[in-house]
């Protein structure tokens, strides 16, 4: 049997716990010295939340070569892509659904026109 792993709330705790009592150390010492602890503690934390890149995950995945991918049009059939008239610089993507062939579903995304 292995033994469970730690939480890493309770490290977490753990680490509250010693900072507060290391602060009161400060705070018992000099309130002045107290005082501007948490004021260094509390720029620190938000220059390096200020710093930190943001992160893709949430971010939805790029359109595929040939169609936009969306959750609405996942599993249509790609029927066409031509050039918006109106909006330069536009792609308009047309596909149908498997249960409704006389219905399409449009994007009008932005990109690269070829035309020749």
């Amino acid at each position: 049997m292995t033994a469970p792993e730690p939480s890493r709330t309770a490290g977490a705790c753990v680490l509250a716990v010693l900072g507060g009592a290391a602060l009161a150390v400060v705070f018992a010492l000099s309130s002045e010295a107290g005082v501007l602890t948490v004021w260094a503690v509390g720029v620190t934390a938000v220059w390096r939340a200020a710093r930190r890149p943001v992160s893709d995950s949430s971010a939805p995945p790029p359109p595929g070569e040939d169609r936009p991918s969306c959750s609405e049009c996942a599993g249509h059939d790609f029927v066409s892509v031509t050039p918006s008239e109106t909006q330069k610089g536009m792609l308009i993507y047309k596909t149908s659904p498997p249960d409704r062939p006389n219905h399409t579903h449009i994007h009008f995304v932005e990109g690269e026109v070829n035309q020749a």
